[in-house]
């Protein structure tokens, strides 16, 4: 199984500026992210990047890099952008390990691809994992996800789904409680011809009301193929506050 993974990094970060180049450990946050990639098995890693700081940075380490417009709103249109440059056919194999995630599990990212590759039924494949605790059930930086019987997601949200009419579990209870409630990891794998349609779409009133840019894809009428994950996945970076805890935690040797 051939799959290509694409990073999509900028700059401007509205919480964290610059934070592809964060240092983390002696090395760039983006760095981090790459060296993951690469040990997934992936036929190709590129970095996708409208940046020319980060483009050196990354061509620096060693990374192919391609230059997308600066236009683009969203990780998925710079994937797409990249995808075209390429020059990847439609049914190529596309994993999108965003640019915050320096401590991904190889593992996963082949996982999410083969996991598409498992399903030629499926338009996107993802991956979950269970939730354990009432605080990330609670929280709404916390993705939920809901799918039917054959793994194909039914809604993501930030609230609560599927909600108890009788009240939560106690705490201690929570991992054996049905059904099972799991956070979405966000890590994708599409085919290159589900990113050209994708992105020509328009966003849906559910996808602005989330915040959740896989909710386009259910309003248009697409299937996502979720697997539970095979290994634990770390929350990525996204603030200052998380940089600072990822540092202590690498200085400590973790």
């Amino acid at each position: 199984m051939d799959f290509t993974v694409i990073i999509p990094a900028r700059y401007e970060a509205t919480r964290l500026p610059g934070k592809p180049l964060a240092d983390l450990g002696g090395r760039p946050l983006l760095q981090w992210v790459h060296e993951r990639a690469l040990a997934s098995g992936a036929a190709r890693v590129v970095v996708a990047t409208d940046d020319a700081r980060i483009e050196a940075a990354a061509q620096a380490f060693g990374a192919e890099v391609v230059m997308t417009s600066p236009e683009h709103r969203s990780g998925t249109d710079r994937i797409a952008d990249a995808a075209h440059q390429l020059g990847l056919p439609d049914d190529a194999l596309v994993v999108n390990v965003q640019g915050d995630e320096p401590l991904m599990p190889p593992p996963l990212i082949r996982q999410v691809a083969a996991n598409l590759a498992a399903h030629p039924a499926a338009d996107m494949a993802t991956l979950s994992q269970r939730i354990l605790t009432l605080s990330e059930l609670a929280s709404p930086h916390v993705v939920k996800v809901v799918c039917d019987r054959e793994g194909y997601a039914l809604y993501f949200s930030r609230a609560l789904i599927p909600q108890p009419r009788d009240g939560m579990p106690e705490a201690e209870h929570l991992a054996e409680a049905s059904p099972g409630w799991q956070r979405h990891i966000g890590i994708y794998a599409y085919r290159v011809g589900f990113l050209r349609a994708f992105v020509h779409w328009p966003p849906a009133a559910i996808e602005s009301t989330e915040m959740l840019e896989q909710l386009r894809a259910l309003w248009n009428g697409a299937s996502i193929h979720v697997a539970e994950a095979c290994a634990p996945a770390p929350v990525g970076v996204d603030t200052p506050e998380d940089l600072a805890r990822l540092r202590e935690r690498i200085a400590q040797g973790g």
